[in-house]
């Protein structure tokens, strides 16, 4: 068998936010078993040290740094096409030229694309002697249009346009690649729909959790001695879903909490917060963080993991972390869909501001009911996310062999 092209839209690693969790877990269990040139987007510059190790664990890496002015003359010149904004960010010419040549002058018979943004790079190199397979993860056409009607004009029309586009666009895709993959069974009944005979073959790749890092056994430093309940979201503060959530819960629902619990503590936990993140700051019993070295300690002193989330596509990666470090969790039917858990036994469900705020006072006041969704969480966690499980699909649909046990380790 011949070498595999992983192309992602950003760096996998470190695997310190959704997307990255998922592509960096995928990247390394397809470089256990095969020789990997990994191409990826740089967004963060405190990534670029991470180089050397995926060079490491990779026969090939180019990793381009994005350059915020170069975006906006690619946004422009999309627009001016007629294309998908998400799509015309990404097209780079440096890229086209890393993946040309390692399609030339390596044995690339196997890709792995992670996200649409990165299937203009693939679409060119598709053949009957080449299997390509497109991680979609979710539909982001549909987050697009739930941005539509939560928006005025004229974000409203840039996000319909997107929509359009974006279903357009990945129709297309699905057709002339192998196989189309999403996060959640919900996902991929979802996008069945929407691309008819388009989508002759999809599937769902589940997300999984590290059991071992996420263990509500290991030995985390206090974060402190404030006597109160602490509640705990954690996700990527620059992020629009999960900055409606956090503000929705400041305004709507921690105020009803703290009725009860008036020394009640909110911690907000993901880097680079957005202004109306930072901002929160200044409420009382409101703690953002920004970017943290480690979540798991956060998480692991929470009384309870919120996930207010209202925007949603996908499967929330912190409810699962939060469920594998056995916190009992209250999370919106947004944020519930798509995970193998069962409401009532495994985590609370609540959709409106008063029965949410309900649900974590009760959480609060029984800490029985806690401990049972804790470790009712942690055990399905176990039953149904380990990793490899649900890796081991990967093996069909790429043509992999057996692991070569150090890159497994990395």
């Amino acid at each position: 068998m011949g070498d595999l092209l992983f192309l992602a839209h950003r760096i996998p690693y470190p695997p310190d936010k959704g997307d990255k969790i998922r592509s960096w877990n995928i990247l390394k269990y397809v470089a256990a078993r095969a020789p990997v040139h990994l191409g990826a987007f740089v967004d963060d510059p405190e990534d670029m040290k991470h180089a050397e190790f995926l060079a490491s664990v990779c026969k090939s890496v180019k990793l381009i740094p994005m350059d915020p002015k170069e975006k906006l003359k690619r946004a422009w010149t999309g627009w001016c096409k007629g294309e998908a904004l998400s799509i015309a960010l990404f097209d780079d010419r440096a890229m086209k030229r890393w993946v040309w040549d390692r399609v030339k002058h390596d044995d690339i018979d196997r890709v792995f694309v992670f996200s649409s943004q990165m299937a203009p790079y693939a679409l060119g190199h598709t053949s009957q002697e080449r299997r390509v397979v497109m991680d979609f993860v979710d539909i982001d056409l549909d987050k697009f249009a739930q941005y539509a009607k939560e928006s005025r004009w004229p974000k409203s029309r840039l996000y319909a346009r997107e929509a359009k586009l974006l279903q357009a666009f990945e129709k297309q895709v699905a057709r002339h690649v192998d196989v189309s993959l999403f996060v959640s069974d919900a996902e991929t009944a979802m996008f069945r729909r929407i691309a008819g005979s388009y989508a002759h073959t999809v599937d769902t790749l589940h997300n999984g959790v590290d059991l071992a890092y996420f263990s509500p056994g290991a030995d985390f430093a206090p974060l402190g001695d404030e006597a109160g309940p602490r509640l705990v979201f954690t996700g990527a503060m620059d992020y629009r879903p999960n900055v409606d959530a956090v503000c929705w819960f400041a305004d709507a629902i921690l105020p009803l909490v703290r009725k009860r619990y008036p020394a009640a503590r909110f911690f907000v936990v993901g880097g680079k917060p957005a202004p109306e993140v930072q901002a929160l700051a200044s409420r009382e019993g409101i703690v953002v963080t920004g970017r943290v070295p480690d979540v798991r300690p956060y998480v692991a002193a929470a009384d309870v993991a919120v996930a207010p989330v209202r925007i949603a596509r996908g499967v929330q990666n912190k409810v699962l972390e939060a469920m594998a470090l056995a916190r009992p969790v209250v999370a919106t039917e947004a944020a519930w869909s798509g995970i193998d858990a069962e409401p009532e036994r495994d985590l609370l469900v609540r959709s409106d501001a008063e029965s949410f705020a309900v649900a974590v006072c009760a959480v609060l006041d029984d800490p029985a009911l806690g401990a049972r969704l804790a470790g009712n969480a942690r055990q399905q966690m176990e039953n149904r996310y380990a990793w490899p499980a649900q890796l081991a699909k990967l093996d069909a649909w790429l043509g992999l062999g057996a692991a070569d046990s150090k890159v497994e380790a990395a």
